[in-house]
């Protein structure tokens, strides 16, 4: 295979627990956003604009409609003769086979597919993060500073800064400090998770980190602190774009509302950087006469009867004559039955709100209706609570 100057190992393994029942059956990964994205969409799609066609996707958890979706790469140019994107589950290497242990086990189990390429350089993504940015101008600037690691970064809310690593740098971006997930933060620039290593480097601390017993096995938690320890040149990369990490039910509604915002934070429409996707392949949607719609995205396959206010409607769904959908994030294939009143609520594919229903408040928590759960007829759901399936 002909040599790359840089692959990229997209890490989508992880359970997303606390995106509750919408995670049950499914990876983080493969969520629906934003109408007629999945959230692997955004990272494939930057490396793809960036020019990077060798994508190593790592999956582990609930892989199936992952691997489905991925299928040959097409939706993203990544269906090269030589490069593409390759789907790497964890696999047997002698009499037992073993789960990826944390992210630096994710990518040492994958040495031998990264070494066919002989890269000079690995970026490290994740796969749950929406956001639009150029890989390659990180690169360059990792080249231009002999970096042996450049980290991705941007500043968040003080309160937020726990649930990230958090790093210190001189005024040459140069890394002095990092913690990971402190409960008292020194600063408020977050890392990413977003890595370019050099492979050499990559591969030396990899290796020492899967010899050691005590060791985590997770990039922040041990090979970023080493590296630093040991002196090597780790640098910062500032990224101003928008950003949201939607590990959260509350933040994947907050980020699917804010394509309701004009302009757009995060510009959708831009042909010079696209947003690819798997086309479902559906009629055009159909709003009836009498139906009211505003302020909302109505994808392909829809049919509207009722009123849809300030709400997402993915491929197929069905919005009866009297129902009322308001603030709402409504995923493939989901019925909202006559006179069913939604708010402030995600609804998982193929959900079915019967006649009558009121589901969620004007104002609270977001509540949840499970991939394929049913709300009884006149049942009323309150603010916060998760309809499960597989529980009725």
């Amino acid at each position: 295979m002909r040599k790359k100057r840089c692959i990229a190992m997209l890490l989508a393994g992880g359970q997303g627990s606390r995106l509750g029942v919408l995670t049950k059956k499914i990876a983080k990964p493969a969520v629906p956003f934003g109408g007629k994205f999945r959230i692997i969409d955004f990272p494939l799609s930057n490396c793809t604009n960036s020019g990077i066609d060798v994508v190593g996707v790592l999956t582990q958890y609930r892989p199936l409609e992952l691997n489905a979706y991925i299928g040959s790469g097409s939706p993203w140019d990544l269906d090269l003769a030589n490069g593409g994107v390759f789907v790497l589950p964890p696999y047997q290497t002698g009499k037992t086979g073993e789960w990826y242990k944390g992210t630096a086990n994710a990518i040492y189990q994958n040495i031998p597919f990264i070494e066919q390429w002989d890269p000079d350089y690995v970026l490290i993504l994740s796969g749950d993060h929406i956001y639009k940015m150029d890989y390659n101008a990180m690169l360059q600037e990792h080249v231009s500073k002999g970096a042996d690691l450049t980290i991705a970064v941007r500043e968040v809310p003080w309160e937020e800064a726990p649930r990230f690593g958090i790093l210190a740098s001189d005024e040459n971006d140069q890394i002095t400090e990092f913690q990971e997930k402190p409960k008292v933060p020194k600063s408020n620039k977050a890392s990413m998770g977003i890595y370019i290593f050099s492979w050499d480097k990559l591969r030396k601390y990899l290796e020492l980190d899967e010899a050691d017993p005590n060791s985590e096995n997770d990039f922040g938690k041990n090979i970023i602190p080493t590296m630093l320890n040991a002196g090597e040149k780790l640098f910062t990369y500032t990224f101003e774009g928008y950003w949201k990490d939607v590990g959260t039910v509350e933040s994947l509604w907050e980020s699917n509302m804010d394509l309701l915002t004009l302009p757009m934070p995060i510009d959708l429409a831009d042909k010079r950087w696209r947003v690819y996707a798997r086309n479902p392949g559906m009629p055009p949607h159909h709003i009836a006469e009498g139906a009211k719609v505003s302020n909302s995205l109505i994808m392909e396959g829809c049919e509207v009867k009722g009123t849809v206010t300030h709400s997402i409607l993915f491929a197929g769904v069905n919005v009866e004559v009297g129902a009322e959908v308001v603030d709402a994030v409504v995923m493939p294939g989901a019925v909202i039955d006559r006179g069913a009143v939604v708010r402030r609520t995600v609804v998982a594919e193929n959900a079915h709100i019967s006649a009558g229903a009121i589901v969620g408040e004007e104002d609270g928590n977001i509540t949840v209706i499970g991939a394929g759960a049913t709300v009884p007829a006149g049942a009323s759901v309150a603010a916060g609570v998760q309809i499960d399936a597989d529980a009725q």
